[in-house]
């Protein structure tokens, strides 16, 4: 066959395809019009689509020094090829598992819970609800998340989402590179905001949420000496994020909050990319 006809053989059958395409989403629009115009009064035939524009970063970059609860040194990092002469990079890292912006699985504060492989992949993509304390927090670094913080923001906002994953923005992430971010006074307590345990327990009996977030080094506040959110909050199964960053460049409710956790069997928790879709 001459390549004329090869092409002229193509093009009409290709004209074909884009013809039956064409009928086939016909039929199909004019199908799902008909299931749309037969459905009862109840179904939603105008769903609002789920979107984004923006994808945020809530991380903060680990390094070698960043504060930690206990003051001491917790990830560790010494590269053992390089590029010049081996023609590749490769670190050895070595890390307690709460470091740095990091998840604390169920199984931190109990003794047989959820370890952080075991989560269900459908609870670390959720809504994510902000809480802003920050005026009541520069005023009071022992300020607290509590119960009346969230009846004001589900006046302001509405109810929570269902399996969300309602964040503390105290502001003190933008602490992180000094001494305030543990802020110690003269008898080496830690003064930092935190969740009140009674707002733990209020959504936890009130509301679903299948997770918290602090943009300080812990659930509890810093001065804290029982633990009592930690104790209560993870134990029911649901797990925390310490240390998270950037709430400020999130609305008070329309983001989606995906937890990159790690998966290592039986962890405790870990450092996790923190990812907001806005």
């Amino acid at each position: 066959m001459c390549n004329v006809c090869v092409m002229h053989s193509v093009k009409k059958r290709m004209l074909n395809r884009r013809k039956f395409f064409k009928l086939s989403a016909g039929a199909a629009l004019i199908a799902n019009t008909g299931d749309l115009l037969a459905a009862p009064s109840s179904v939603n035939i105008n769903p609002e689509p789920k979107s984004f524009t923006t994808a945020k970063d809530l991380t903060h970059t680990l390094v070698e020094n960043f504060p930690t609860f206990g003051g001491d040194q917790q990830f560790f990092k010494e590269q053992i090829f390089n590029f010049k002469e081996h023609y590749f990079n490769s670190n050895s890292l070595r890390i307690i598992e709460h470091t740095g912006t990091h998840i604390d699985a169920p199984l931190h504060f109990s003794a047989d819970g959820t370890a952080v492989d075991e989560i269900p992949v459908e609870n670390l993509v959720v809504p994510l609800v902000v809480v802003d304390i920050k005026q009541k927090a520069s005023k009071n670094a022992d300020a607290q998340l509590t119960p009346d913080d969230m009846k004001k923001w589900i006046e302001a906002n509405g109810d929570l989402p269902e399996n969300c994953c309602v964040a503390m923005n105290s502001g003190w992430d933008k602490f992180v590179q000094t001494d305030k971010f543990r802020n110690l006074d003269d008898k080496g307590k830690m003064h930092f905001p935190g969740f009140h345990p009674e707002t733990a327990a209020m959504l936890i009996s009130d509301y679903k949420v299948v997770g918290i977030a602090v943009d300080t080094l812990s659930l509890d506040y810093g001065i804290s000496e029982k633990f009592a959110t930690h104790y209560s909050w993870l134990p029911s199964d649901r797990w925390g994020v310490e240390c998270i960053a950037n709430l400020d460049d999130l609305p008070a409710k329309g983001s989606t909050l995906v937890v990159g956790a790690p998966k290592h069997k039986g962890g405790s928790g870990g450092p996790s990319r923190i990812i907001a879709l806005v």
